[in-house]
């Protein structure tokens, strides 16, 4: 189980609109610090209302290159300006708002996490 121990460093700078391979709007929601027993986590969750189960236009597959996209263009770039050096990165992309950890059934949430190496996003599958 995960404990949440800070929200990390917040974005000082306005993001430009984000591209991603799928086309979809997506947006920077959030950045968090998580300590997963000995390892550090950095989760960047992304807003994506196309992803929605009801009215999205987005499926998984559409999606799954946006996550490592993702990684690479914003996560990479956010670990090096702030000098972090996570074991993993987790990347989510939300139909809505959900407070991290807390259940929504009727949200939809595309998750992959990475690890870093090499200045390079390597998928994990976990």
């Amino acid at each position: 189980m995960s404990l949440l121990t800070t929200i990390a460093f917040s974005i000082t700078t306005a993001l430009p609109a984000l591209e991603v391979p799928s086309g979809q709007p997506v947006e920077l929601y959030e950045v968090l610090i998580d300590e997963v027993g000995a390892d550090t986590w950095l989760r960047f969750r992304f807003l994506a209302p196309e992803i929605a189960r009801k009215g999205g236009s987005v499926d998984f597959a559409q999606a799954e290159p946006d996550l490592e996209h993702l990684c690479q263009a914003v996560a990479l770039p956010y670990l090096a300006e702030y000098d972090l050096a996570p074991e993993f990165v987790s990347v989510t992309l939300l139909d809505r708002p959900v407070e991290f950890g807390r259940s929504d059934p009727d949200a939809t949430q595309f998750i992959d996490v990475f690890r870093i190496a090499s200045g390079t996003c390597i998928w994990e599958g976990l």
